[in-house]
């Protein structure tokens, strides 16, 4: 039986650094589940890799259809902004095991369409004063210039992953982002013994 690891995290807690190196592991031979997203595509994006990008039109005919495993919409300073999990062709949990990346919400959601025995935490944390470091460096760059939006996420992420929250969820492990490949050694170890 297949299980779902669910990367979550405050933003810029090196959550998509971990997924990747996650990914490249052979020994762990997890495959992706990459979210869907009605957001526009960043500088540099691709179509399947980082996101699968759709529109808002499609996203209605998925819902209709009954497909989505869970949703979640952001107003941002740029309109709209829906991410979501679909069940689709790519996802058989009978013959594979895989990772995602979401937010606290929609690990949840996900949990509680497949059940706590599939649908495992990897809580990521990094003290703020990092994060929000981190998120500057980010912003700085030519190509990026989107400090309101690094605000906004900035100050949601204090009330998405407040610890009343977390508990509420049942995340009692986390782990912490401050030496990389230490972190991916412990993230790995727990992998290994949920396979």
């Amino acid at each position: 039986m297949g299980k779902i690891f669910y990367i979550f995290g405050k933003s810029s807690a090196g959550k998509d650094t971990i997924y990747k190196r996650l990914l490249e592991d052979k020994e762990l031979d997890l495959k992706r589940l990459l979210l869907y997203t009605t957001r526009p595509k960043r500088e540099g994006e691709k179509e399947g890799v980082s996101y699968h990008f759709t529109d808002e039109e499609s996203y209605a005919r998925l819902e209709k259809e009954g497909r989505i495993i869970e949703s979640r919409a952001y107003d941002t300073i740029h309109g709209i902004w829906r991410y979501f999990t679909l069940e689709d062709e790519d996802m058989d949990l009978n013959k594979n095991s895989y990772l995602i990346t979401g937010v606290l919400e929609s690990f949840i959601s996900t949990r509680d369409y497949f059940g706590e025995d599939r649908v495992l935490p990897i809580y990521v944390e990094v003290d703020d004063g990092i994060r929000l470091q981190r998120a500057l460096n980010r912003e700085k760059r030519p190509e990026n210039r989107r400090f309101a939006e690094m605000c906004r996420r900035f100050l949601s992420d204090s009330r998405d992953f407040s610890e009343d929250k977390l508990k509420a969820a049942g995340i009692d492990r986390s782990f912490v982002n401050e030496d990389f490949e230490s972190c991916i050694s412990e993230i790995k170890d727990y992998i290994r013994a949920q396979l």
